[in-house]
């Protein structure tokens, strides 16, 4: 019976043999490649002994790794924080205006930066930011600071700028997912709640917010995902003046791996990201009772 049915979705099955094929080459092949590497003393030339966890407790005795540890946990929190308040701010903040050609404008407009990589974006902040010609401090001029602020040599601004642009880019994605949630919201709950003499505070606190529950939970799933991961982002906007306060978790795999050509101990790194990952993400699960809708 089984087999009848096989063949008789014969076609469905045989277009899912290049995408299984895709994730067997491209995905689960180089994690388990990664995983034995992670174990060897690996050098690109010569034998590849078996070391067990030597690689791992390399890792965990070095004070390097638990400082850009906790830069990615600083980083990563404050950029959850802040990058989940701010794109509900907004999309209720668009919600309210009436004018159709306002909106569409303001959604293209913040959505624009989530289309450019971070060697665009963070090229472009660094440009702004400079303390000569940078915008920023030609505004604060204009407003009466005497001294230019050296945002991207100040240790001080680094960590700071680092979340708020990275904020800055992905809100309007983030944005257009909450305003498609508004969106499907049954009118009849507003209509029902300015029956009953609702204002309009009432009305996004009542009505809105409770209705974007959901929405809010796969917002932060999706971050929470991406707390360890960072790496595009440091990699173009970091410097000499500001490494220590910003290097992560993935800069120390790239330096391991990269440039000192510790292939196994970048590995071993690389693996304590992905257990640590898995396990921020479950208890953020529990926490938030994702699987209750």
């Amino acid at each position: 019976m089984k087999l009848k049915a096989v063949w008789k979705f014969r076609s469905l099955y045989l277009m899912m043999i290049p995408i299984m094929a895709y994730f067997a080459i491209f995905s689960y092949y180089p994690l388990v490649r990664g995983l034995t590497i992670s174990f060897q003393d690996f050098r690109l030339i010569g034998n590849r002994p078996f070391i067990g966890f030597q690689n791992y407790g390399t890792v965990l005795k070095d004070s390097s790794f638990w400082h850009v540890l906790e830069n990615t946990l600083l980083l990563g929190g404050g950029t959850l924080i802040i990058g989940f308040i701010m794109p509900i701010l907004l999309a209720l903040s668009l919600n309210e205006v009436f004018s159709t050609w306002f909106k569409k404008v303001t959604q293209m407009v913040v959505y624009l930066p989530h289309l450019f990589s971070w060697v665009v974006v963070g090229g472009m902040w660094i440009m702004m930011l400079s303390p000569d010609t940078g915008i920023v401090n030609q505004l604060l001029k204009l407003l009466g600071s005497d001294k230019p602020i050296a945002f991207m040599s100040s240790e001080s601004y680094a960590r700071w700028v680092m979340i708020l642009t990275s904020v800055w880019k992905e809100m309007g994605f983030t944005c257009i997912l909450y305003l498609a949630a508004i969106v499907s919201i049954n009118p009849a709950l507003y209509e029902a709640a300015r029956i009953d003499g609702a204002n309009r505070w009432q009305l996004v606190r009542f009505v809105t917010l409770p209705s974007l529950v959901t929405t809010m939970k796969v917002v932060v799933m999706l971050n929470v995902l991406g707390i360890l991961r960072m790496f595009d982002q440091i990699f173009v906007m970091r410097n000499g003046a500001i490494a220590k306060s910003v290097d992560v978790l993935m800069m120390y795999t790239y330096q391991k791996g990269i440039m000192e050509f510790k292939i196994g101990v970048a590995t071993a790194a690389g693996f304590l990201v992905i257990v640590a990952t898995l396990l921020i993400t479950f208890i953020t699960r529990a926490i938030i009772r994702y699987d209750e809708g």
